[in-house]
């Protein structure tokens, strides 16, 4: 048994860190299997006697038989290799796999004392503070000390009006560290997790005395609060000089008065020999960078061999002089000025700018300027420097990267999450009030608040030990626009039955082939929008919008309700399968930023709504309905599986018992008041959302209290006079799990079939083996779609036909009723329904009309991201349960003429319920 791996993009050209992961069906795994890595090139056939590559494994979920159903990697690549095999040997004694690591590369070793943690790589050694102010204390590489100290800073910007006038002020605050974790520690691959607080310390003010402008007064700010907590992960790899840091802040703030100015990392830089002997590095765009030095060898007498010296230096090389033939040109380096700060401000999408200066008192110059900087600055002297890159640097702006007092013995290397060059962070809301009819704002009550939300930024420091040359910093460039990746092949995912179901691409007919194409033009036409419209900021990347205004040629961008789609409609789930079936990179780096920013900014990480999260607003936070279905682990489950993010981790064991916090704010308050029942949920979304949580705390940890929770709900259902089809909504204990029903017929049931339940029921059904659950979801499927008269029969009229709404957002339950009872009609209805939607007979970029709002931009006017998302997800879901009625509806809607024009005007009048199922989904 093997698993082939593949570099998700590009193969890496120089040794890096990777960690991924692998799913295996129930049986296939077991706790005291072995697995071996190797590279490609050893085959298959070999993976017995060839040796093997160091590598760190770890289960992250359980089948219920307690075999392995996922499992996570580690190991360093060297570069040289193709792909990998993954592949099951006899286990080996302990210490010859420890002989064999050793021999291929340094073994990581972590060591913790009172005051530190200490992670040495064979190459640097990396300590870290285990409480109080400082985030590092030191990096060193081997005997040269790269990093004195690393520190968390939040800005945070006071606002008084007084007398009409604005006054600013602001405080600095640092990061201090309350808890340090462990969480791995080699022999190939560690995490050091720290969590804390900002704790407000001293503030510098400029002196008012003109004669003495470089004097301060020192002004105590009180440090009794703590605000604005993080965590912050480390991650090193043995024999690397390279640390990958993942940075999560939550605000926890009072956003009319709390305005962050500034968040980022400083760190401590020592440097050593003369100034034209240090080196500053700034990216711009296309692979540029600013290449400077705090003393630069250009004067206007910079000729011959000097000009030689000149192009050496500005490559990054040290240069020598000699006092006596050289003494005129030092002369002129005396004399020449000394550029002690450099930053680059990248202030929007499509700007940045790049300054320096020579003195605090004096004026920035700038240096350069340009559309999208990569996020890469490097500072560094004789004996070595310090790099550091952001991911996604211009995508979240406003970001920028300072190198401060590069002249003196120790230097400041800032990255700024935030830029202070920018304003503050306004987390207010955009009114004061809600608009429930003319936006669809889900609530009268406003509750739009950004206490409990987060963001996550990613970034990496190279720890050199010269300055970077040019391949140097092409892959710092590389690994920070696409980190270094292996992923499993599509047909191992699918066989292993990685999430539930869904299909391979097939273009075997023509029907298939064009659902193909549709299904690729909907994801490229959304990544033009992503560029087109815009959809970048620290706050609002990864997301996309909602639904469409043709009239201004917008999306609807400040309407209430249909602005942001904060998961909506699970286009999370709609992209990692479309990833999962193609393995194409630049899907998953799409489903990657949303997966990041759903589960942060959309999510409440504590206060009153923990394990919830806003539902889709002009605001991410602004809408008052707030939901579990945000949140739920369902929609991130597929970003911490395939590649063990620790920090998703957190995200799914935050939400384990949302339940909760639905009896603070019951989710259909509106609908039935106050009872002996805690709170009232539907069975989708809510119980879905739950079951999704809870399945997911159960195969994570073998925690049978959560299976039991669902079985609980599962058994509650069961009870209902219809069962699934009853209700949907029920009372609800979230000390007992029980549901209680209440009526056959007491609200719609379209969002309990289009919020992920499916997808995530499919899964359970496969953990679960209960032919009743399996046959309930299978009679939902095939009910959902009948007429009056059909469902007259089941329920004696009791549930009206009117509460089953779109059925293109149910033909992924409907597909599964037709599978599970082998249902030729309903099967013929689901496809029939799909083939006559507007998704399937547009190519979207090609129809796409040119129009003229702020700027020329294509657009779909009757685009919405709702449909967008489901009827691409049902479409890979029927492709796999109901593959066989598709040539009949083929043949049906094609005609004997084959005529493809004649194909699309039939399939477009196919049925009443298709023309239904191309409605405007706006506010559904």
């Amino acid at each position: 048994m093997s698993v082939k791996l593949k570099w998700l993009g590009k193969q890496a050209a120089a040794p890096v860190g990777l960690t991924w992961g692998v799913p295996w069906k129930e049986g296939e795994l077991l706790r005291g299997d072995s697995l071996v890595l190797q590279g490609e090139a050893a085959g298959v056939e070999n993976v017995a006697s060839a040796s093997a590559l160091p590598m760190q494994s770890w289960p992250t979920a359980f089948w219920p038989d307690g075999s392995i159903k996922w499992s996570a990697h580690a190991a360093v690549s060297s570069g040289a290799a193709g792909g990998f095999q993954l592949a099951k040997q006899a286990a080996a004694p302990r210490q010859e796999l420890d002989a064999a690591a050793e021999g291929e590369q340094p073994v990581l070793k972590v060591v913790t004392t009172d005051e530190s943690i200490i992670v040495d790589t064979g190459v640097i050694v990396c300590t870290l503070a285990r409480s109080g102010r400082g985030i590092i204390r030191s990096i060193k590489r081997g005997e040269q000390e790269l990093c004195s100290g690393g520190d968390l800073v939040c800005l945070k910007e006071s606002r008084n009006q007084l007398h009409g006038a604005l006054t600013l002020r602001e405080e600095p605050f640092h990061g201090f560290v309350h808890t340090a974790t462990v969480e791995q520690d080699g022999p190939v691959r560690a995490v050091i997790k720290l969590t804390g607080k900002h704790r407000a310390s001293y503030n510098l003010s400029q002196s008012a005395d003109p004669n003495k402008p470089n004097q301060q007064n020192v002004v105590r700010v009180s440090p009794s609060r703590e605000w604005v907590p993080f965590t912050l992960r480390f991650y090193l790899y043995a024999g690397l000089d390279a640390i990958r840091l993942v940075h999560t802040f939550f605000y926890d703030g009072n956003p009319h008065a709390d305005y962050i100015k500034g968040l980022g990392l400083s760190l401590a830089v020592p440097m050593h020999g003369p100034l034209y002997n240090r080196h500053v590095r700034l990216a711009g765009n296309d692979g540029g960078f600013l290449r400077e030095s705090p003393k630069t060898l250009h004067t206007r007498r910079t000729k011959g061999k000097y000009r030689e010296l000149f192009e050496r230096q500005a490559a990054g090389e040290a240069v020598a002089f000699d006092s006596d033939e050289d003494g005129y040109f030092l002369g002129l380096l005396e004399n020449s000025a000394v550029w002690d700060d450099f930053k680059l401000v990248q202030h929007s999408a499509d700007h940045y700018v790049v300054t320096k200066r020579t003195k605090a008192e004096c004026s920035w110059l700038k240096a350069g300027e340009g559309s999208r900087a990569e996020g890469l600055a490097y500072i560094g002297s004789e004996g070595g420097g310090l790099a550091a890159g952001m991911r996604n640097f211009w995508k979240k702006h406003p970001a920028s990267l300072e190198l401060r007092h590069t002249a003196s013995s120790s230097a400041e290397l800032n990255v700024w999450f935030w830029s202070p060059d920018a304003p503050a962070m306004d987390l207010r809301h955009y009114d004061t009030q809600t608009y429930v009819e003319s936006a669809y704002e889900g609530s009268e009550e406003l509750r739009a608040t950004p206490y409990g939300i987060a963001n996550t930024s990613e970034l990496t420091l190279w720890c050199t030990a010269n300055t970077p040359d040019e391949e140097g910093l092409a892959h710092m460039l590389a690994e920070i626009q696409s980190p270094s990746q292996l992923v499993c092949e599509p047909e191992h995912l699918h066989e292993a039955r990685a999430f539930g179901i869904w299909s391979l691409p097939d273009r075997s007919t023509a029907a298939k082939a064009q659902l193909e194409e549709r299904l690729d033009g909907i994801v490229a036409f959304y990544q033009a929008e992503v560029e087109q419209r815009r959809w970048y900021g620290f706050w609002d990347f990864g997301d996309f919008m909602h639904s469409y205004d043709p009239v201004r040629h917008v999306w609807n961008y400040d309407l209430g309700g249909c602005a942001w789609q904060n998961s909506e409609l699970v286009p999370n789930m709609w992209l990692w399968l479309m990833f999962m079936r193609s393995g194409r990179e630049d899907i998953f780096r799409l489903a990657e930023a949303m997966t990041r920013h759903t589960s942060e900014v959309d999510v409440y990480h504590f206060g009153e709504y923990a394990g919830l999260g806003s539902r889709h607003n002009v605001v991410h936070w602004g809408c008052g309905c707030k939901e579990a279905r945000i949140a739920m682990a369902g929609l991130h489950r597929y970003y911490y599986y395939l590649t063990a993010d620790e920090r998703i981790g957190d995200m799914l064991d935050e939400v384990k018992d949302a339940d909760y916090s639905t009896v603070v704010l019951d989710p259909m308050r509106a609908y039935f008041p106050q009872d002996e029942h805690p709170t009232h949920i539907r069975v989708g979304p809510d119980w879905a959302a739950f079951s999704s949580n809870w399945m997911t705390r159960w195969e994570r940890f073998e925690d049978t209290v959560y299976r039991d929770k669902i079985l609980t709900g599962i058994n509650s259902v069961k009870q209902a006079k219809y069962r699934l089809i009853s209700g949907p909504t029920y009372g609800y204990d979230p000390t007992t799990n029980v549901l209680t029903p209440f009526g056959e017929d007491n609200y719609g049931r379209h969002l309990a079939i289009c919020m992920g339940a499916p997808q995530v029921w499919f899964e359970l059904a496969m953990m679960l083996k209960d032919p009743e659950w399996e046959d309930m979801m299978g009679e939902l499927g095939v009910y959902y779609n009948w007429t009056q008269e059909q469902k007259d029969e089941l329920t004696g009229g009791e549930i009206s036909d009117s509460r089953f709404e779109h059925p293109v957002l149910s033909i992924a339950i409907t597909a599964y009723g037709a599978f599970r009872r082998q249902d030729a009609q309903t099967a013929a209805f689901a496809w029939k329904t799909l083939l006559g939607n507007a998704f399937a007979r547009t190519d979207l970029l090609g129809e796409a009309a040119l129009v003229q709002n702020i700027r020329s931009m294509k657009e779909i006017d009757w685009i919405n991201t709702n449909e967008a998302s489901q009827w691409s997800l049902n479409t890979i879901i029927s492709l796999e349960l109901i593959p066989e009625a598709l040539p009949a509806v083929e043949a049906e809607l094609q005609g004997a003429s084959g005529d493809q024009a004649e194909w699309e005007k039939q399939a477009e009048s196919a049925s009443a319920t298709a023309a239904q199922a191309q409605k405007e989904l706006s506010g559904r």
